[in-house]
Formats: structure tokens, C-alpha cells, sequence
């Protein structure tokens, strides 16, 4: 484990090293229609419709929408393309899918009802020549690894990758799947910490440093926001795009709140 002060000096170059705007992306997790959160990924409740609050994000300014499925993988099912087509006729930001996604195949349907780039976590796991499969036919571009993490003392790295909506444990150190994921073809990670998720105590600065140093690919860094100071200490840590749910989706912060908060901290925002 690296110290405290090391934590914010990755070594690799960041968005804000290379003088990119930082991205700002709320999450819409959706089960069964409609838009849930919940606190370590346990004990899910309704946060309203996917589309309503697709509309509203992106009249307040965000970069990016991430739609996930939360029940697709665990209910063995696929995305609920119509939920992504109404979605995507309704914005006109990039937005990443993820849930439920196993084939090329899934890759192919979800690009024509609106998708711009695809999460997959569970089936890539379960197969990893899926991530070679999406990046040839389709582009690192438009490949999303979605890695929902816990601290583990069982891993070398101290972090073990999890499946299944964060309900089950692999045998996957995190680090050593996200390096392999990129050499893979994977074009962007979405590090989740699901210890941080939905506390409000600020994302893990220590695992998005981590995962920053494997690569110069982009990161957003997920799990723990909670006030509008959280943003810019996960930008210095490496992240590359900043996602938030929860406090999104109750009203306690905007888009608009957390790009000021950054911009004040010298954080080149969009």
C-alpha cells in the first residue's frame, strides 16, 4: 500500500496533464425501468425515471451519461434496449451502456439504439476474449471495462474485482485484471469502489492512484461522492472523468456545483 502523500502524484499522465477538460457524468444505475441507488451496492431504492433524469442532466451540463443495468447480468437478461432508445433520443452527449452485455452481438444492438460506448464487467470476467472481440469489431474507443472493486486482503494489490452487481467475490487481484483488460483492447476504465459507494466520504483516492499507473488510458473514477470538494482530489489522484449518482439524483449538489467546485481548484472543466 502506497502512503498518503504519494497518493495524489500518479505517474502517468492525467486529463488535466494534458490539458483535457475533466468530464463530469452522472450515473443512471436502473433496475426494472426505473433509476435505484443504494449504499455498497446493497438495499437498492427508486430514484425516479431514466429518461426524466436523462433530460435533466444533460440541460445542466453534463458531459457524459452512463446507463447501467444493475439486474441485467444477475437476472440473466439482456439491457433493456427500449429504456436506452428513449434515453438516447433524449440527449445529445456521449453515453455508455453497460449491463447484461455478452456478445459483439449486444455491442451491435446497443450502438443502434443510441449507445456510444459500452460497459461490461461480469461477462468479461466469466470470458475474457470478449474485451479482443468488442475492440476489434468495434474500436477501443467504444470499450468501457467496468471494475467494481473491494479491498481485499486475499490480492497482492489489497483490491479484488467482483461480479454481479457487486454480489460476488472473484479470485481476480484488480490490478492485474485492469492491466490485462487493457492490453485487451479495453479503451476506458470506470473504477468503482464499492466500499466508497454511496457512503458520501469521498471517492478512494488510493485505488484510482493505483489504477492510474498501469496506463495512460482514461479513467473515471465512481463510488463515494458526497460534496462538491470530493471531485478534484479524485482529478489529482488520475481520474480522467468524475462520476456521481446518488447525490445527483436527490437534488443535494448539481452539475453545475461540482464544475465550479472543480474550476476553483484549477481543474480545467468543459
Amino acid at each position: 500500500m502506497r502512503d498518503s502523500d504519494d497518493v495524489l502524484t500518479p505517474t502517468h499522465a492525467t486529463a488535466a496533464d494534458l490539458g483535457v477538460a475533466t468530464r463530469v457524468i452522472p450515473c443512471l444505475d436502473v433496475s426494472n425501468g426505473r433509476v435505484v441507488k443504494g449504499v455498497n451496492f446493497e438495499n437498492l431504492r427508486e430514484m425516479g425515471d431514466p429518461v426524466e433524469l436523462a433530460r435533466e442532466y444533460f440541460a445542466q451540463g453534463a458531459d457524459e451519461l452512463t446507463f447501467l443495468d444493475v439486474s441485467a447480468t444477475v437476472d440473466g437478461r439482456a439491457t433493456m434496449y427500449d429504456v436506452v432508445q428513449r434515453t438516447a433520443e433524449q440527449v445529445f452527449i456521449p453515453l455508455t451502456v453497460g449491463g447484461g452485455v455478452r456478445s459483439v452481438d449486444d455491442v451491435a444492438r446497443l450502438q443502434a439504439v443510441g449507445a456510444d460506448k459500452v460497459g461490461v464487467n461480469s461477462a468479461a470476467i466469466a470470458r475474457p476474449a470478449l474485451l479482443d472481440e468488442i475492440a476489434d469489431r468495434f474500436g477501443a474507443q467504444a470499450l468501457v471495462l467496468s471494475l467494481d472493486i473491494k479491498r481485499s486482503a486475499r490480492t497482492p494489490s489489497g483490491f479484488v474485482v467482483t461480479t454481479h452487481g457487486g454480489r460476488a467475490e472473484t479470485d481476480l487481484d484488480a490490478l492485474a485484471w485492469a492491466r490485462e483488460a487493457i492490453e485487451r483492447g479495453a479503451g476506458e476504465l470506470l473504477v468503482n469502489s464499492i466500499d466508497a459507494d454511496g457512503t458520501k466520504a469521498g471517492f478512494d483516492l488510493e485505488l484510482v492512484a493505483l489504477i492510474r499507473d498501469l496506463s495512460d488510458v482514461p479513467i473515471i473514477a465512481s463510488g463515494g461522492a458526497g460534496d462538491p470538494s470530493h471531485f478534484a482530489p479524485a482529478v489529482r489522484a488520475g481520474a480522467d472523468a468524475v462520476l456521481a449518482a446518488t447525490v445527483f439524483h436527490s437534488g443535494q449538489m448539481t452539475i453545475a456545483q461540482v464544475k465550479d467546485a472543480m474550476r476553483a481548484e484549477g481543474i480545467l472543466i468543459r
